[in-house]
């Protein structure tokens, strides 16, 4: 098993065992609902900023909504009386934190004692949670806790608030799970990230660049909103990452968009749809730039038009999906699958209250988790796809070598052409050139083929080529290569062997061919081949040594045929009959 299948694996595994811990997730968030404090039941009551601690609030009101708070002071308070299932002996609060410059908490006990806790932005201390939460513990004393109340000074947005209050072991319980539950999210993120981008180095295709910044930007998001940021970096607290994340929000919809489009491109796709959600994505990525830096205002309806925005993105990108699978692609599929439980659970946020769920992870944490799904998921089927690339690419690898294989062959008779013949030995040459080993060129003519051809036919004459060729092709190894230059011509390149070796050699393979059997194609008739033989020298080279090597084939056919002739650039000529050599002048 390769590294990628390996992955694959792996992927596939922890989506498996990811799936399971969702579901398992989600059902126990359910269950903690009646522990979510109701802003809407606080009394409340706003004033100027208040610059001095431990401030005595101002008259409270219980109805209507808060006004006036963006720019001062605004004070929640909650009686204790009214909440059941609150210990008011053992209380946590809980706040998930937005924008805000300084939140101050105040435990009002029975006896009268009041006790002080506060954070700011850039400074949550030893208050801060994992999952963008802040919390307060009320000191433990004889007498109960009363009243809660809290202060926030220059809010952005009291709709955006969520607050909780629960004992000390359920909150340590949810604390430890969220945190699990997050860390488990950002791992498969982090892994999504380093496949989908070694996956964009790879293939060079923007798709797995894009989905590569789909998981950044979401992992990215979930370190700074799950506030695991502040181990590194205490001074984010507050206003800073909520900012930060806003932005990076609206830049991870654009990611993903594009992912989604660029794998799509295609004539499945029409021009107009493309264009209109890859324009969208890229309106929603600058609208995040303004709404990420506002502090006051229409700060609500900002984020409604953007939830709009976002809405009207999904329905485009789900609109595309269903385009390019009505007309086959493999990747709409693909997709789809993968973007299922992001749409829908983008979708969701936006019109089902969702603050009752992951023990107060809300939205965020769900949306965290749909994208380290939609990630893992298609990274595993890149990684699919990949593979199959691989595999074709493979297969075209092996065709272009079976196709360059073949293009050095001569057809009838399976040896090497003159071109796969000049290439196979061109080592042996260059060996031959620098002294190292000796390197001799065999030219191989049937003698009177044109007769077997006038007498025989042309039939005969292939059928007779090839059983030459098969004997030849005897002698094939790492210190000879064989081959037919064309017509009724052999060649013959040998290694290692000079003198009386080669003279031997070559007297065998006269021999060898003398003794082919023919009958077949021409009955009892012989078929005979001279041999021309020129040794490689220092200089030599291809064109030099075929030049000898046919002079001395020349010399044989002129003697009488059915003979070897041997030559080298240095010596004169010598005729090699049986074992007798003859020197010829």
């Amino acid at each position: 098993m390769d590294a990628r299948s390996t992955v694959r694996t792996v992927l596939l595994r922890a989506l498996s065992v990811f799936a399971v811990f969702l579901f398992w997730n989600g059902v126990s968030g359910i269950a903690a609902a009646e522990d979510i404090l109701n802003p809407p039941a606080l009394c409340h009551s706003t004033s100027e900023t208040v610059k001095e601690p431990r401030a005595v609030p101002p008259r409270f009101t219980c109805k209507g909504d808060p006004q006036g708070y963006q720019y001062g002071s605004l004070w929640l308070r909650a009686d204790l009386r009214n909440y059941r299932g609150v210990d008011p002996n053992d209380l946590v609060l809980k706040v998930h934190s937005s924008r805000f410059d300084r939140l101050e908490v105040a435990f009002t006990y029975a006896d009268g004692h009041t006790t002080y806790q506060h954070v700011r932005s850039g400074d949550f201390g030893t208050h801060w949670r994992t999952g963008g939460q802040i919390a307060f513990e009320a000191p433990v004393r004889e007498a109960p806790v009363r009243f809660v109340t809290a202060r926030f000074d220059r809010l952005a947005s009291v709709h955006l608030l969520r607050m909780r209050m629960l004992s000390r072991g359920e909150a340590n319980l949810q604390a430890t799970a969220l945190s699990i539950c997050v860390t488990a999210a950002l791992t498969l993120l982090l892994l999504g990230t380093v496949y989908n981008t070694s996956l964009a180095v790879t293939l060079r295709r923007q798709f797995p660049v894009w989905q590569a910044g789909w998981a950044g930007s979401v992992l990215l998001w979930g370190i700074v909103w799950s506030q695991l940021g502040l181990l590194v970096v205490p001074e984010m607290a507050g206003t800073f990452s909520s900012q930060f994340c806003t932005a990076l929000s609206c830049l991870a919809v654009t990611f993903a968009s594009f992912s989604a489009i660029t794998a799509l491109d295609g004539p499945e796709l029409p021009r107009p749809l493309r264009w209109f959600t890859l324009g969208l994505a890229v309106f929603i990525s600058f609208l995040g730039i303004p709404l990420a830096l506002m502090r006051s205002g229409a700060i609500d309806a900002a984020a409604l038009a953007l939830g709009v925005a976002i809405l009207t993105l999904l329905a485009s990108v789900a609109l595309s999906l269903g385009w390019a699978w009505r007309r086959g692609s493999i990747e709409a599929r693909t997709f789809s699958g993968a973007w299922s439980i992001p749409i829908l659970t983008l979708g969701g946020v936006e019109f089902f209250d969702t603050r009752t769920i992951f023990w107060g992870g809300g939205s965020q944490l769900l949306i965290l988790l749909a994208a380290a799904w939609q990630t893992i998921w298609l990274a595993v089927a890149a990684s699919k796809t990949h593979a199959y690339l691989r595999i074709e690419h493979d297969r075209a690898r092996q065709a272009a070598a079976q196709a360059h294989e073949l293009a050095r062959r001569d057809p009838l008779t399976g040896l090497r052409n003159r071109r796969g013949f000049v290439e196979a030995v061109a080592p042996m040459l260059e060996l031959a050139q620098s002294g190292e080993s000796p390197a001799a060129l065999l030219l191989l003519d049937v003698d009177m083929f044109k007769r077997i051809n006038d007498t025989h036919g042309h039939d005969a004459g292939d059928m007779v080529l090839a059983t030459i060729a098969h004997r030849i092709e005897r002698w094939e190894g790492p210190m000879c290569k064989v081959a037919r230059l064309g017509g009724e011509e052999f060649a013959l390149m040998t290694g290692g062997m000079t003198g009386f070796a080669l003279e031997q050699f070559a007297e065998s393979v006269r021999l060898g061919i003398a003794a082919c059997d023919h009958s077949e194609a021409i009955g009892a008739d012989t078929v005979t081949v001279s041999v021309g033989i020129a040794e490689a020298g220092p200089d030599s080279h291809f064109r030099e040594l075929y030049r000898l090597a046919d002079e001395a084939l020349y010399r044989a056919k002129h003697l009488g045929r059915n003979r070897v002739m041997f030559q080298q650039p240095s010596h004169d000529p010598r005729i090699v009959d049986g074992i007798q050599v003859n020197t010829l002048q």
